[in-house]
């Protein structure tokens, strides 16, 4: 007899080692390995039209101060698939945005909802909700952190290459910012090498760096830094880019496109890759900057299949830490 996919209810509470989603690098390696199974699970009775109403009845609270395409729909869809709802608040229709402080905001919102996904700047006010709130908080996106995203980049790794330990990932451009800190955080939990290419002034934070590396003695991933792209693209099995100019830095702009040139994923320099590497970029993508149309289009492209995995991604970290 075929065996037909069903839907298992459970009643298990968080099978994290954190109640919060607020970096990579705070969980272990079984808690990434177990979101990525979750979400391989939550995807296949999705594409099935199963229904999973795993957060029946519960209310997630979307704080968005930075503006989203991905992160507010996927986490929207996210929350009704599993049976929820989800409630958009920017910081123009509540008190935070007037000078409420997180602290006041958090507590408050907690006794309405049974969780919050923040999209800001600032990584302290995510910690500051943390801190005070009385359910899980989820970041959706700050300057020092983007662990929603990578999440759903190792699970479109996962799924092209087979595997995770012992691919090398290789990231190019701005390694200062919130993507390449979690890539960082993420690559090393689960066993991939990540080489970064940037240039001196564009590094990656040290206090993250440093912690990467203590993970990555246990894992036995290895962490490289160059200035020279062709050296850290050399034998990449995955290919990794983000803007070189984002929200709050258009001032900078013309002085980081002049500075970054070199490191533009193209064409020639994938050469230098494997002939089967596959290219990640977590969107919106700057065409003929810090990547040409050739390659973001092309067929090593998997970014159309990221960007759907956020939904996938999310839903497992809704479930783990918002299911009961």
């Amino acid at each position: 007899m075929q065996n037909v996919l069903k839907w298992e209810p459970t009643n298990d509470t968080n099978q994290l080692s954190q109640s919060h989603f607020l970096t990579l690098g705070s969980f272990t390696t079984n808690d990434i390995h177990y979101l990525l199974d979750e979400a391989s699970k939550l995807k296949k009775y999705q594409k099935e039209g199963i229904p999973h109403p795993y957060l029946k009845g519960k209310v997630l609270a979307m704080l968005f101060e930075k503006s989203s395409t991905r992160t507010r729909v996927s986490f929207e869809v996210g929350m009704l698939q599993l049976g929820g709802n989800a409630m958009f608040l920017s910081s123009n229709d509540i008190q935070l945005g007037r000078g409420e402080s997180p602290t006041d905001t958090s507590k408050v919102l907690s006794r309405y909802v049974d969780g919050m996904m923040i999209r800001t700047y600032g990584h302290e006010i995510l910690e500051e909700f943390a801190d005070q709130a009385s359910v899980p908080i989820i970041n959706g996106l700050t300057d020092l952190h983007h662990p929603a995203q990578v999440l759903a980049d190792l699970l479109t790794i996962k799924e092209k290459k087979g595997n995770l330990k012992g691919l090398k990932l290789c990231y190019l451009g701005d390694a200062s910012n919130n993507m390449c800190h979690s890539l960082i955080e993420g690559a090393v939990l689960v066993g991939t090498n990540i080489s970064i290419a940037c240039p001196d002034n564009y590094q990656p934070d040290k206090l993250i760096l440093e912690n990467a590396r203590k993970i990555a003695k246990k894992t036995g991933a290895v962490i490289q830094i160059g200035t020279s792209p062709q050296e850290m693209i050399t034998n990449a099995d995955v290919v990794v880019t983000d803007v070189w100019t984002s929200m709050g830095q258009e001032e900078e702009m013309e002085e980081r496109l002049a500075t970054l040139a070199p490191y533009q994923v193209n064409k020639a320099l994938c050469k230098h890759a494997k002939h089967d590497f596959i290219f990640l970029h977590c969107l919106p993508a700057h065409r003929e900057e810090e990547v040409t149309a050739e390659i973001l289009d092309g067929p090593h492209s998997v970014v159309l299949d990221e960007a759907e995995n956020r939904l996938h991604a999310q839903k497992a970290v809704l479930k783990a830490l918002m299911g009961s």
